[in-house]
């Protein structure tokens, strides 16, 4: 089975840039790469999103797994390929390094319950599972050099256990504190931190990034048995679902995929056998779950393979070869 390359490349302009670059390899200056690049960014969907971030950067984050949060949005703009030098995206980028703590990560506002440990009202703060996914994004944006993004990356790195990442908040937040023992590592925060290093070739080969994955194998491995902060890898983990929001089998695979040191990992294998198996007879991918957020876009529908979805599986699968 190999990817429907045709078919990938008859779809959206994202598609096509991606598929160009990470399925084909094709240099950024190829002509065909720039006219699928200028498409991209000429897109209505494109600008419309864009012009969501610019009017409304800051809205309360009330669910850190809401799939339409603005620091969703920049993530997903960052999968896409949109980098700092794109139009509109100076103010976007802006916004979110004018909320810089003392400490150093981002913040965002928040309102956490008193039931559960906040406040009750509104306050910009952070998250270990929101913190690092900004820093993620700026640092895509080709900002990974900027000293207030490395001061961020630096402050949450510096979290990590030896078995992997716990639930962390900011002051700001109070006694807030997932459902989990205190000692036992948050599966997504470890994944988000992951994904967070991946985008810094120094931190890539790190103690921690090499911590953090083992953690996320080792859940996998004792899936059964083990679920720390309720955080389960059974049948909804295995659906397919996009874009990348939470803890999920697409991506948790795209993440430990793109760690080079695990590519003959028995544990890694046998997950990307699972995806491998959902494939139809023609190497397309269809989603199996959808985030109503997302319902406009081609990806946000199970009636019909996804071209996004397929991408995304394809890239996951080569790097595993």
């Amino acid at each position: 089975m190999t990817a429907p390359l045709v078919w990938l490349l008859e779809g959206e302009p994202w598609v096509v840039y991606r598929t160009r670059r990470d399925l084909l390899r094709q240099d950024e200056q190829e002509a065909t790469v720039c006219a699928a690049r200028r498409a991209m960014l000429e897109d209505g969907r494109i600008k419309a999103l864009l012009g969501e971030l610019r009017e409304h950067p800051d809205a309360i984050l009330s669910s850190h797994k809401s799939a339409g949060q603005p620091f969703r949005k920049l993530n997903v703009l960052a999968d896409l390929g949109m980098v700092a030098t794109d139009p509109g995206m100076e103010p976007i980028i802006d916004n979110v390094l004018a909320h810089q703590s003392r400490e150093g990560p981002f913040q965002l506002p928040m309102m956490i319950s008193p039931a559960h440990g906040g406040t009750g009202t509104a306050t910009l703060a952070w998250a270990l599972c929101d913190a690092p996914l900004l820093v993620r994004a700026l640092a895509c944006y080709g900002l990974g050099e900027e000293p207030r993004v490395q001061a961020a990356a630096r402050y949450l790195v510096g979290f990590g256990q030896d078995y992997g990442y716990p639930c962390v908040v900011s002051k700001e937040l109070g006694s807030f504190r997932g459902p989990g023992r205190k000692h036992d590592p948050c599966p997504y925060a470890t994944l988000v931190m992951l994904k967070m290093m991946i985008a810094f070739p120094s931190l890539l080969d790190s103690v921690e990034a090499h911590a953090a994955a083992e953690c996320l194998l080792r859940l996998w491995h004792e899936r059964r048995t083990q679920h720390p902060y309720m955080f389960y890898m059974g049948t909804d983990f295995c659906a397919l679902k996009v874009p990348f929001v939470w803890y999920d089998l697409l991506h948790v695979l795209e993440v430990l995929s793109q760690c080079t040191w695990l590519q003959a990992d028995p544990r890694l294998q046998d997950m990307g056998g699972i995806l491998r198996g959902k494939a139809d007879s023609e190497g397309r991918f269809t989603a199996d779950s959808v985030w109503m957020a997302w319902k406009d876009w081609e990806f946000g529908q199970k009636k019909q393979p996804s071209r996004w979805l397929t991408l995304l599986a394809w890239r996951i699968l080569q790097r595993l070869i």
